[in-house]
């Protein structure tokens, strides 16, 4: 569904260093099965035998993929449609012991990642919104309009165990695993900062005003140019208007801005005379904990351990889009943030680093390769699949991305 109606054409699009030829890409994905799933645990011989050079991308450099002899457009199909027969077929025939039930939820997770990345390159490329038959589209706020949710929270001090608890099916290695954190008290925003909050930084020429700004923040915006958020366009007068995939729609006031990078996020917070948060008080803030349940279980949801659903976070392509920050009341934690599942992934403060007696998974490129280069992300999108998201998930980018589908909230610098 998400890559059926490109052409070939588009199937390859031009070369960049955000994105990948889709044709690569879901390829890249039915090999990745192929080589966890068939290979590593089955020992089956390789279906593909140029897959390991057309397809690791851990081999493969970025900027080679669109030279590469791919299969074709029917052939990559035949590829992906044989390598899920054969794990399907796999999985048909009984429970899979705990160490076969990793390497299948590793492949399926894998691919859920992929699919948001396809999202994010039909809006790179300003594609068509793909066609999501069978997903149900949320009408959860429809007719409404719950608009803003201005104000902070206050989180109370105390030790949190921040990281996955050791009872989850599958957990990624740089969440592993709780470990005890002090934490003294802060003031967290209720929701993440909006359209109209993130223009009026824009309109007070903050992408002008270098003291906004740190010295690698400011390199990146004299380098680019950037003078506003990537899809955003004046209109006549001084509104503003954003590229939605294909389409220009006026700005809607109270989504939460999204395309924003790590430093834009950083100098509209020192304009505001604000902060990011750390991952930490993220996390904590995202916990059903309570005041009174600092040291309890640790659920994996703001609302406690039911799976999301449309009414709590949006997710999974429910809503084809971005919701009013204020929508989604039933999600709130138990301090009282909304959206902190779904809608739009959160810049943090905190470069992407291992926790403690960290230890590499079999995938070994997932993570190790990425620490102290990349800034973390909490809490999923819209596009990010219900199964794969928790409050312990650790997302990461480089700080100069703002193609993927983040934005931020932020907390004060001391005691309101």
């Amino acid at each position: 569904m998400l890559v059926s109606d490109l052409t070939d054409e588009q199937l390859i699009g031009p070369r960049l260093t955000i994105v990948n030829p889709l044709r690569w890409e879901i390829g890249h994905v039915a090999w990745f099965q192929e080589f966890w799933v068939l290979r590593h645990l089955q020992h089956r011989q390789a279906l593909f035998q140029e897959g390991d050079a057309v397809y690791n991308s851990a081999e493969v450099a970025h900027n080679t993929r669109w030279n590469l002899r791919l299969p074709s457009r029917e052939g990559t199909l035949s590829y992906m449609n044989e390598i899920l027969g054969w794990v399907l077929d796999g999985l048909s025939q009984g429970d899979p012991s705990p160490e076969e039930a990793y390497f299948y939820l590793l492949a399926l997770f894998h691919e859920d990642m992929h699919a948001e990345a396809i999202t994010y390159t039909r809006q790179t490329l300003a594609f068509r919104p793909p066609a999501m038959q069978g997903i149900a589209v949320s009408r959860s706020n429809e007719g409404k309009d719950p608009g803003s949710l201005p104000g902070d929270v206050e989180i109370p001090g105390g030790t949190f165990w921040l990281g996955a608890p050791s009872d989850l099916p599958f957990v990624f290695d740089n969440e592993k695993w709780a470990h005890p954190v002090k934490m003294p008290p802060f003031w967290i925003a209720r929701a993440p900062v909006t359209h109209v909050e993130f223009a009026a930084f824009v309109d007070d020429r903050g992408y002008r005003q270098k003291d906004f700004w740190s010295e690698a923040g400011w390199k990146w915006r004299q380098e680019t140019g950037a003078e506003h958020p990537v899809y955003w366009q004046r209109e006549s007068g001084s509104r503003w208007r954003q590229r939605l995939f294909d389409r220009w729609a006026p700005l809607k006031e109270h989504w939460p801005v999204i395309h924003v990078n790590w430093y834009e996020a950083e100098a509209y917070c020192n304009w505001a005379g604000r902060r990011l948060p750390t991952e930490a008080e993220w996390e904590m803030a995202a916990s059903p904990i309570g005041r009174d349940r600092l040291f309890g279980d640790k659920p994996s949801f703001p609302w406690g351990n039911e799976p999301p659903d449309p009414e709590r976070a949006n997710l999974d392509w429910s809503a084809m889009g971005c919701l009013e920050v204020g929508a989604l009341s039933a999600g709130d934690s138990a301090f009282g943030c909304r959206q902190m599942i779904g809608n739009v992934w959160e810049w943090t403060a905190n470069d992407f680093q291992p926790y403690p007696e960290f230890s590499i998974d079999p995938y070994k490129e997932y993570s190790q390769p990425w620490f102290g280069t990349h800034k973390v992300l909490r809490g999923g999108c819209w596009t990010t699949r219900s199964r794969l998201i928790r409050n312990t998930w650790r997302n990461f980018y480089t700080p100069d991305r703002r193609d993927v589908w983040a934005g931020f909230r932020t907390c004060a610098l001391s005691q309101p």
